[in-house]
């Protein structure tokens, strides 16, 4: 019975480092507060695009959820005092980690999008791969009030 609960806190924290995920750049996706407000667009024409990586999270939440599994996987490979100096070198190993999945898992490709307002300006605008960009397309960038922005067909 030990075993299944020591499993199940480990299945618990992998569960929450994969949320760690979650948090999506992409010009499709708006958040809660996002929907609420006016957005304001301007329109122009497409005249680079490069490819760029979005830095991944580093929240703790990765070092925490690696801390617990580790600690309760070195915990079960020790016996007596073993067990305690297995659980804190786990839980040590663990938090590292965990910490370096969560960057992983949460690093992100984005595409550096660069427009010519029609209004004379240039604009930088960094969002996920979700549409399909060409130098020369005609697009829209919609800003919101909280400052952000992102470039649509």
């Amino acid at each position: 019975m030990k075993i299944i609960s020591r499993f199940l806190i480990l299945l618990f924290c992998i569960s929450l480092l994969a949320g760690c995920a979650s948090n999506r750049q992409s010009g499709k996706v708006y958040t809660q507060n996002q929907a609420k407000m006016s957005h304001t667009v301007v329109l122009g024409t497409v005249t680079r695009i490069e490819a760029v990586t979005i830095e991944g999270s580093k929240s703790g939440l990765g070092a925490v959820g690696g801390g617990v599994a580790g600690g309760v996987v070195g915990s079960m490979l020790g016996g007596g005092k073993g067990s305690v100096l297995m659980a804190v070198g786990g839980a040590v190993a663990g938090a590292v980690g965990g910490s370096m999945a969560e960057e992983k898992i949460t690093t992100k490709d984005a595409l550096e999008i660069e427009v010519k307002l029609d209004t004379g300006g240039i604009q930088l605008v960094v969002q996920e791969p979700d549409e399909a960009f060409a130098i020369g397309d005609r697009v829209r960038i919609v800003s919101g009030a909280d400052g952000s922005s992102r470039v649509r067909h």
